[in-house]
């Protein structure tokens, strides 16, 4: 695991805005993989760090609507430009997202869940909240990884498609706050982001 304990999320608004640089980040509403490949200097990879069938934080089990004690599957990735950190990830998959033709997100690998997310049509996106975590929230071994020596700010998302819904996390390491911008447009997508009260209405 990449954490040694849940970090605390707090709904994303004027009151709790972080820095420019990472909320350059936070707030990008298309696809973040299409954006750290184009701007990736040394060549975009995605390493696999763990994926396995484990019981969610409780504040994500809350998220999902997971009763007590059920497990999701939890994968938990890293970014890189060439072998540099950029990102963390971690996607909370419950097991009725799995279903159909989705069984593939089990299958992943290496590739960037973000890939196949953004290129399901209909796809929207939910609340939007955000953290500030300190270096004793990470395990030992990311903290060195990723050279991880203050604090790192990072965003959460609840995504869906039809009846599905994936929890996605995504934490900006220091290396990703110097990135360059690309230099061209890079984004094919419209925006998904779907308005609250919208939302609210679909799930009454």
């Amino acid at each position: 695991m990449i954490f040694r304990r849940e970090p605390a999320w707090r709904p994303a608004c004027k009151l709790n805005l972080p820095p420019a640089a990472p909320r350059a980040w936070i707030d990008e509403e298309h696809s973040l993989t299409l954006r750290l490949k184009a701007s990736c200097r040394q060549g975009f990879s995605l390493r696999l760090l763990r994926q396995a069938w484990r019981r969610p934080f409780r504040g994500e089990a809350a998220g999902l609507g997971l009763v007590a004690r059920r497990r999701a599957l939890v994968r938990e990735v890293m970014l890189r430009d060439g072998t540099r950190p950029l990102v963390l990830a971690r996607t909370v998959m419950p097991p009725d997202a799995l279903r159909g033709r989705h069984g593939a997100l089990a299958g992943l690998g290496d590739r960037p869940l973000g890939e196949v997310l953004f290129a399901e049509p209909g796809l929207r996106r939910w609340h939007l909240e955000i953290c500030r975590i300190t270096p004793a929230h990470w395990t030992p071994a990311i903290r060195t990884a990723c050279g991880i020596e203050g604090e790192v700010w990072g965003r959460r998302s609840l995504y869906g498609v039809g009846q599905i819904r994936l929890l996605v996390a995504e934490f900006f390491l220091p290396a990703v706050l110097v990135l360059e911008a690309p230099q061209e447009p890079v984004f094919a997508e419209p925006a998904i982001t779907a308005p609250l009260l919208e939302s609210l209405g679909a799930e009454a």
